[in-house]
């Protein structure tokens, strides 16, 4: 966990006994490339891990050849046949959707990742059919590594932070939004200790 994250994090006194009380939180980011991160965001979506690993695993397996298939390849699959692999009707055209655009140029690279704003990913990756914000805040998290994502749509998030500052209610996304404020740049970090509180890992 990045140090300069703890200390500046630990000026909060709620947030300081949070990360004592958890300790450290190992974290490295998949570095995937867009395509195969946001088709197993989608894969994912409304399923459990283990019934979503299962569809993924027939999924890439549809393409024997290499470990993820490539987008045009995808494109050119007949939904019919990912379906067959569990897909919904619905997430298999989703994906054919997302394959299209990657083969197209129309969703950045990795390489352009590095050049544009937290803001600015977001609004790319939701052109896509199925993806919404916070599966964009996810993948800017989880795949590309941004230390200063706070998703406060999150419902996990949202209960950490009523957890950990015994608040009677749940905030506001708003409110939540306006607080973290005081996090950044380092708010990425505070979400995985909220994380934490509301699994109650914090206890």
């Amino acid at each position: 966990m990045n140090q300069k994250a703890i200390l500046h994090l630990n000026a909060d006194p709620v947030m300081s006994g949070l990360i004592a009380r958890v300790g450290h939180i190992p974290f490295r980011a998949r570095r995937h490339s867009l395509f195969q991160a946001l088709t197993r965001a989608i894969v994912y979506q409304q399923l459990s891990g283990q019934a979503a690993a299962t569809i993924l695993a027939r999924f890439t397996a549809l393409f024997p050849d290499t470990d993820f298939p490539e987008p045009l390849h995808v494109a050119q699959t007949a939904i019919d046949r990912m379906r067959g692999a569990g897909l919904s009707r619905p997430k298999a055209r989703y994906i054919i959707d997302l394959a299209e655009r990657c083969h197209a140029g129309l969703l950045p690279s990795m390489e352009d990742c590095h050049r544009l704003t937290d803001e600015e990913i977001i609004a790319r990756l939701t052109e896509v059919k199925g993806i919404g914000r916070w599966t964009a805040e996810m993948i800017l998290i989880f795949n590309l590594g941004r230390p200063d994502v706070l998703p406060v749509g999150d419902l996990g998030v949202r209960r950490g932070y009523q957890v950990a500052y015994r608040k009677r209610k749940l905030p506001e996304p708003e409110q939540l939004a306006d607080f973290g404020s005081r996090w950044a740049p380092h708010r990425t970090t505070a979400a995985r200790y909220l994380w934490r509180a509301a699994d109650g890992g914090a206890s």
